[in-house]
């Protein structure tokens, strides 16, 4: 099938299953791709002119208006939504249905999820129970102004996972913006300051230091959901292990 990915974890995860998207966004690291503008922004005159078989999108990503034009255009189109990890392996199967494409050896339509890149015992996506030694984070996404994730999103999920609890879960919007008295007067464990979509750098932490210990995360890892998402667990669980003993 001829598929256009408007989605950077899509890309990544379609490109793990041998299918090679026609066109991607110029946020989805893959320079060899063409490309056809970004998430918010994509070149809908290009898509419809490259005759795509399937565009896949995210609702939290790309824009309502975006996709009613391309069904009006009379383009298929498949839509994401991840609001935690539990939510990623189904909507895997359901995009690898979709596209007619076997994951893993398993037929497409099964509702297997298919190949999770060394997913091992499903139980690896489990969030271990409450009674675990676990931590507090403050995990900035934004700064000028400040701006964090609220408890219903898939990076606040992945930290659940790896025993970090989000100091903004009970948030009423999914990326409120703070300031960083309210912040410190919440008492975080740590300030977890990802490498995207801010780019936080080593030079930021002196200044989250302020509300609390600050190291760095890969965005990437915390926020790409898809095939990587259980070796991006593990690897998340052993770099904050001990954030969480110190806390516990």
């Amino acid at each position: 099938m001829r598929v256009v990915s408007l989605v950077p974890s899509a890309t990544e995860s379609l490109l793990h299953w041998g299918v090679v998207p026609v066109a991607c966004t110029r946020f989805c690291c893959q320079p060899e791709l063409d490309h056809v503008g970004g998430t918010k922004d994509p070149d809908l005159d290009a898509i419809v002119a490259l005759r795509p078989d399937l565009v896949v999108m995210c609702e939290e990503e790309n824009l309502l208006a975006h996709h009613e034009l391309l069904v009006e255009a009379g383009i298929e189109t498949f839509t994401f939504r991840i609001d935690c990890v539990d939510d990623v392996a189904p909507q895997l199967a359901a995009l690898a249905g979709r596209i007619e494409v076997g994951v893993a050896g398993v037929a497409p339509g099964s509702g297997n999820p298919g190949d999770l890149s060394d997913a091992g015992n499903p139980g690896d996506l489990a969030v271990p129970a409450r009674s675990a030694p676990r931590a507090r984070a403050f995990v900035p996404i934004w700064r000028r102004p400040w701006m964090t994730l609220s408890g219903s999103t898939y990076g606040s999920s992945l930290l659940a996972a790896a025993g970090i609890d989000n100091v903004y879960a009970d948030a009423a919007s999914r990326y409120p913006e703070v300031d960083l008295d309210a912040v410190r007067a919440r008492r975080p464990d740590v300030v977890l300051a990802p490498t995207e979509p801010y780019p936080f750098a080593e030079r930021h932490l002196d200044e989250l230091a302020w509300v609390a210990p600050a190291r760095l995360v890969d965005g990437q890892d915390l926020f790409w959901w898809g095939v990587r998402t259980p070796a991006a667990m593990r690897r998340l669980r052993e770099s904050l292990a001990e954030v969480v003993r110190s806390s516990g």
